[in-house]
């Protein structure tokens, strides 16, 4: 299935590293549970690797989507027609919005450890929201998902 140009869908998951320190913390958790004896250390070992897990996995579970001319960003649903050109940021740049140059103001679904970005200003008048800051691994696609969902939205 081909997918049209106005089309993006990413998954913003967390580091592999991320999952090895979890099965650590089940082992340290199982650790701990070992002077009580073999049973309870094998629940501490599966219950802390789950419970750590679980948390990196609802972490890096955040999504950028372009779909049906709306930008769906972790919990905000944003029609194109309410945005401004989006703006690819790389690494340096993106760090920049993100630290001294950020807006407390903004929408950002952020994440650290995806260097690259986009940054899209929002252009209702009704919104006091200045811009949407939004972390991507693929920000040139994204971009232009962006603009193609804009050129069908202003052409319909």
């Amino acid at each position: 299935m081909q997918l049209s140009p106005a089309h993006h869908d990413e998954r913003l998951t967390a580091p592999r590293a991320w999952w090895g320190i979890s099965v650590l913390l089940g082992l340290a958790c199982a650790l701990m549970m070992l002077p009580l004896g073999t049973l309870p250390l094998l629940a501490g070992l599966v219950g802390g690797t789950a419970l750590a897990g679980l948390l990196v996995s609802s972490y890096g579970s955040a999504r950028v989507r372009v779909v049906n001319g709306a930008l769906a960003a972790g919990d905000a649903r944003i029609p194109v027609s309410a945005l401004g050109e989006p703006e690819v940021l790389d690494a340096e740049e993106a760090r920049a919005w993100r630290t001294y140059k950020a807006d407390s103001r903004a929408f950002m679904v952020m994440r650290s450890y995806v260097p690259t970005a986009v940054r899209v200003e929002v252009t209702d008048p009704a919104d006091p929201t200045p811009y949407v800051y939004l972390s991507s691994r693929e920000p040139e696609a994204l971009a232009a998902a962006l603009r193609a969902a804009k050129e069908q939205a202003a052409t319909a």
